[in-house]
């Protein structure tokens, strides 16, 4: 395997084009999650997810615990999926045979193994977990099912135990063990020191099931692969309890295109689930989640958003692209945002500015950002409107200089305003109903006596949520001989965008004006 990029990565040519399965746990883990629960259909619709997106087993339950749980790992083992459906049994005869009567593929058998575990759970010998191992895991080949055999707590197992009880498996024919990390405590090297020397030992297929309690979930799913495992136990956004399991889109991501190995997952599905898993867990995936998260593939500062323009690689890892995952790039606005990210936003948006007018588009983004505020799509395609349209300063007889507004509940609304009429400096005080009224007032009172101007038209509408949205005010305005003009602003302060576009539409109607008596 080559370096990326000039940096040199561990040497990991020996995973090239292996096939590692994925096993998903999400309708297990996930009902695990703190406040989660899934009807049925639900479930149904998680599966056949899973399914689209190439999981090679999904577990669907533990079908001994209740009817509905019953009810619905069969109705999702039936349900003609091309996964292979799960079903968990402890190592008891009644959990396996609750597995097999919901036809499950595979049966998922486990016990507990560290002796924290054994002595506050079941409360057996080492001798009567191995024997009650055996005894189930014979009874499900002895049906013609897939049978794997997990380890709980195998990081905190003693070494020599656990390698007991996976050999004892392995001869009664088990087709799978599981190595977990069930509370999350093992370090990547020490768990590929710990899978690397079971694969030495047995020769089934080696699964890892990994807990996310320090952050280790993916790494240490990583560093198994390296050391032989060739399955791997993953949820959805990375459900489950606790801190969670390994992400399956981590997971898969760093298998593609880090390690270049194979897997059945077709990754341009994967934000497509996530968001499916997140609307129905009503768990929300945070915006700077790898691979899946709002701001995956997203960029605002100025060097960044200018280098993923010039080349997707400056700022991204070039081996994983938006496309890959069916994630979309963006050019976040905002007070870190350049001049070459926004001509590019509007360009995308089919707005050719001149560089007068990208530069004040640009003013308006940063001064927005510097309030808190980040500027989307329709925040911005409105900024554009507003300065795009707007009558060119060398050609406004009108020319805004300050405004003022002072309003209160026991005084009238008054409104200053200073503005260039015709090249002669005036300012004006006015009063209204209200603190927009004042200054609309103000601003019509500027005109000289003979310019006949009157408001035809007045609106105000939120282009954004929340108690700062950026404003969209509409202004119509009509002469003494029935020319109407209107004209737009956009701004978080609804009175400075109230007499920016009354202005705006002031300077358009005297040009039609002196148009007309040329």
């Amino acid at each position: 395997m080559k370096p990326l990029w000039g940096i040199v990565f561990y040497d990991v040519h020996s995973l090239v084009n292996e096939k590692v399965r994925i096993f998903d746990t999400t309708l297990r883990d996930g009902e695990q999650t703190p406040g989660v629960s899934l009807t049925t259909d639900e479930k149904i619709q998680i599966a056949q997810a899973l399914d689209k997106l190439g999981v090679n087993i999904i577990e669907a339950g533990f079908p001994v615990s209740s009817k509905g749980e019953f009810d619905s790992v069969r109705q999702i083992a039936r349900s003609g999926l091309q996964a292979q459906v799960c079903g968990l049994s402890r190592i008891v005869k009644k959990d396996a045979q609750a597995c097999l009567d919901a036809d499950v593929d595979l049966v998922h058998v486990f016990s507990p193994t560290s002796d924290i575990q054994i002595a506050h759970t079941i409360k057996m010998s080492h001798d009567e977990i191995v024997e009650g191992a055996i005894r189930t895991v014979e009874f499900v080949k002895d049906n013609g099912r897939t049978c794997l055999f997990s380890a709980m707590d195998a990081t905190r197992t003693s070494p020599e135990f656990l390698h007991r009880i996976f050999k004892a498996v392995e001869e009664v024919h088990c087709d799978i063990i599981n190595i977990p990390d069930t509370v999350g405590v093992a370090v990547p090297s020490s768990f590929y020191r710990l899978v690397k020397d079971i694969c030495d030992d047995v020769h089934m297929v080696v699964d890892v099931h990994c807990h996310n309690d320090f952050g280790l979930a993916v790494a240490n799913s990583l560093a198994a692969v390296e050391a032989g495992a060739r399955e791997v136990q993953v949820c959805v956004n990375g459900l489950g309890e606790r801190a969670g399991n390994a992400n399956l889109a981590e997971v898969v991501m760093g298998l593609h295109s880090i390690y270049n190995a194979k897997t059945s997952i077709k990754t341009e599905y994967l934000v497509e689930t996530a968001r499916m898993v997140e609307r129905l867990t009503k768990v929300k995936i945070p915006i700077t989640a790898p691979i899946v998260g709002e701001n995956a593939f997203s960029h605002e500062s100025g060097i960044h958003s200018h280098g993923i323009i010039e080349n997707s690689k400056t700022f991204e890892p070039g081996i994983m692209t938006p496309e890959m995952v069916g994630h979309k790039r963006r050019i976040v606005l905002g007070k870190h945002t350049g001049k070459h990210a926004v001509a590019k936003v509007l360009e995308e948006a089919g707005y050719r500015p001149s560089d007068e007018q990208l530069q004040e588009i640009l003013e308006r983004i940063k001064e927005l950002g510097d309030k808190g505020k980040q500027v989307g799509n329709i925040d911005l395609q409105t900024i554009a409107d507003v300065v795009i349209g707007d009558v060119a300063k060398e050609s406004q007889a009108v020319v805004l200089k300050e405004v003022s507004v002072m309003t209160g509940n026991i005084i009238t609304p008054t409104a200053t305003v200073k503005a260039m009429v015709r090249g002669k400096e005036k300012v004006l005080a006015n009063t209204g109903v209200g603190p927009v009224d004042a200054a609309v007032n103000a601003v019509q009172g500027l005109l000289d006596s003979d310019t006949s101007i009157h408001l035809c038209d007045f609106r105000i509408e939120a282009i954004s949520g929340g108690a700062d949205a950026l404003a969209e005010v509409v202004i119509g305005v009509e002469d003494d001989r029935g020319r109407r003009v209107s004209a737009r602003s956009a701004r978080e302060d609804i009175v400075m965008a109230s007499v920016e576009a009354l202005v705006s539409a002031i300077n358009r109607l005297m040009l039609l004006e002196e148009a007309a008596a040329r």
